[in-house]
């Protein structure tokens, strides 16, 4: 299993972090539309990083299976949490000044999405990206 963790600090490792999921996703055998995909999902939720937690990290297992191989997406912050998960995965809703579109978006770009937050303890993102085997 390739395990690959990426600090989030500032923006230059939001483009790391796109970077390497396009790598890992590329080698795995992924379409150049599943590798748009994978890379605009980890650059909204590591964009969320740096707008409401300031530091984390992301990282990128590969994950293989008889009939199907794909990437595992782990996100993790220790920011104020999410008061309101629910509300926050609504398209149009935003605590700050955005078209409140990124977590939306990133769950519907990923096979499976699951995200743990409580005010005061962070987040954790859990995304998986499949692909079938050739």
């Amino acid at each position: 299993m390739n395990v690959i963790k990426i600090p989030i600090l500032n923006a230059i490792d939001i483009i790391a972090a796109r970077q390497n999921v396009r790598t890992l996703g590329a080698v795995l055998g992924f379409s150049n539309a599943e590798l748009t995909g994978l890379a605009t999902a980890v650059s909204e939720l590591t964009r969320n990083i740096i707008t409401y937690a300031n530091e984390g990290s992301i990282t990128f297992s590969t994950i293989k299976t008889a009939e199907r191989h794909g990437i595992l997406i782990v996100v993790e912050d220790n920011g104020p949490g999410i008061e309101n998960l629910s509300l926050a995965m609504k398209d149009g809703y935003s605590t700050g000044k955005t078209l409140g579109l990124g977590l939306p978006g990133a769950r519907r770009l990923m096979d499976e999405f699951q995200i743990e937050s409580a005010p005061g303890r962070g987040n954790c993102d859990n995304d998986d990206q499949m692909e079938n085997s050739q």
